[in-house]
């Protein structure tokens, strides 16, 4: 007999016939425009809309646990502190880089109301380490004969953050890679980052660990990928300023692109008949079946 899922998922969750797409459909942050993002419900969610790829990203705390969360504090958009209070505007002192993971436990980062997600269910849930929210994901597909999905790791990191909010980039690479290594098959993750420290760093010691270079601007490609010093395996840059002849272009060096985020079906159709390799979206139960 399965072992029972928490009340939670008796609540939040049914199972979806799951769409096929041809392209890859990566849940940003789980599937944020639905669920509190970042948090194990958010990813299994996607996974019962279909997703081939769930992307997230990594904090890590003063004992060394990587933490699945977009910024490395306690976002008062998201987050209630302790006591159940709010956090102050653009108060960053709750510095997850300087707790150890059972302070991080005791916040609440999935009650608060998100006005950029009205429709998002809300309860309380705390940010989960990325090996449980790993064990968690493949106990349900297993359990439930889904698709194994594949994992895009970001990596947040920022040259003025290192030893204040997280590792340098060496330290944060090596904790990262051995994880992953640990718990997935090679093929079934990549690791993203805008700092290109980490993305050469992982480059020159691990070659055969897939890398997607996330940037704002794609009319700059040349110039950022001769910053890099080599091409990625993916090129993940934000939408907007994609055309055709970007697509093409990045294609011709043997890279695919992903763009992010995009929330609107009417743009996903206008990507994928650009030739995008995939999509990355808050809301996946929007994607176009292809």
């Amino acid at each position: 007999m399965k072992p029972r899922l928490s009340i939670i998922f008796f609540l939040f969750f049914s199972m979806n016939i799951q769409a096929q797409f041809n392209y890859d459909l990566q849940g940003h942050r789980g599937a944020r425009g639905i669920m509190p993002e970042n948090t194990i419900p958010a990813m299994i969610k996607a996974l019962d809309l279909g997703v081939t790829t769930l992307e997230l990203d990594l904090a890590i705390t003063k004992d060394g646990v990587l933490v699945v969360s977009h910024e490395p504090w306690m976002n008062p958009v998201i987050c209630l502190d302790p006591d159940g209070k709010e956090i102050g505007n653009n108060d960053k002192s709750h510095n997850i880089f300087q707790m150890n993971y059972e302070d991080v436990l005791q916040y609440d980062c999935g009650s608060k109301f998100h006005a950029g997600f009205p429709n998002q269910v809300k309860f309380h849930v705390s940010k989960p380490k990325l090996e449980d929210l790993i064990v968690m994901v493949e106990k349900y597909v297993e359990d439930y004969g889904l698709p194994l999905p594949n994992y895009n790791v970001e990596i947040k990191s920022s040259p003025d953050g290192d030893g204040t909010y997280h590792p340098g980039p060496a330290e944060f690479s090596e904790r990262v890679v051995s994880l992953l290594l640990e718990k997935l098959p090679i093929e079934r993750f990549n690791i993203q980052s805008f700092d290109f420290r980490i993305l050469q760093y992982i480059h020159k010691k691990y070659p055969q660990i897939t890398l997607a270079m996330l940037v704002e601007d794609a009319a700059k490609s040349e110039d950022q990928l001769n910053m890099l010093g080599f091409r990625p395996a993916i090129y993940s840059p934000y939408f907007i300023a994609l055309s055709k002849e970007i697509v093409d272009s990045i294609h011709d060096k043997g890279m695919k692109i992903i763009p992010w985020t995009v929330n609107n079906k009417e743009q996903m159709e206008r990507l994928l008949e650009m030739g995008v390799d995939g999509i990355i979206t808050d809301y996946p139960n929007l994607a176009p079946v292809r």
